[in-house]
């Protein structure tokens, strides 16, 4: 029986829309494929290669040294759920690439992390302040659940596409599938768009 006047629990509306299909979270929900790696400092690196050959690698202190970005942004799950205004600290990949003096002539990038997980991204998602190297959230250092010390932070993406534990971007000239992208899910990921699965 249900008493007059009761309609269950209301879940807080936005302040602002949300992409098709999804609602407000205000906590961080972990979603993990596999074990969550332990990384050391001393031993982290990331790394940009292409056909293999390493181009340019950063220990820790080398990556915390460059020029750091505040992030304010939305984040959009593929499993629905959204936050806003979430705040981060990172490196954009526009000056990790231009650090690397190099000419990128590749239309896209594959993300690779410790753990095995990848994910493949367009090279115009990746530029122009689109996409960063990120390890505060918050303004705590990313707890190793949330893929700290370092995640790919791609928020105009859903956020699978935000490669936990990343360690490099491997350059490539023609597109492929990550991780999920092989089990079905959409090669790019565009949340406005409802771009979960192979054919939305």
């Amino acid at each position: 029986m249900v008493s007059r006047g009761f309609f269950g629990l209301r879940r807080p509306q936005p302040s602002r829309p949300l992409p098709p299909g999804q609602y407000w979270e205000q906590g961080f929900p972990v979603l993990t494929a596999g074990v969550t790696p332990q990384i050391s400092l001393k031993e982290w690196r990331f790394s940009i290669t292409r056909d293999n050959d390493e181009l340019k690698t950063w220990t820790w202190d080398e990556m915390l040294a460059l020029p750091q970005s505040d992030i304010t942004v939305d984040i959009h799950c593929v499993t629905k759920w959204s936050i806003l205004d979430s705040r981060w600290r990172g490196v954009s990949i526009d000056t990790l690439l231009e650090a690397s003096g190099l000419d990128v002539p590749e239309q896209f990038v594959m993300a690779y992390c410790y753990g095995g997980y990848t994910t493949n991204l367009p090279m115009a998602d990746v530029r122009q302040g689109k996409a960063y190297v990120a390890w505060e959230f918050n303004g705590e250092p990313l707890e190793p659940r949330h893929g700290g010390p370092a995640r790919l932070l791609v928020p105009h993406l859903y956020f699978w596409k935000s490669a936990k534990w990343v360690r490099g971007l491997r350059l490539i000239d023609k597109d492929a599938p990550g991780f999920w992208e092989q089990a079905g899910y959409h090669m790019r990921g565009d949340p406005w768009n409802e771009e979960r699965y192979w054919g939305d």
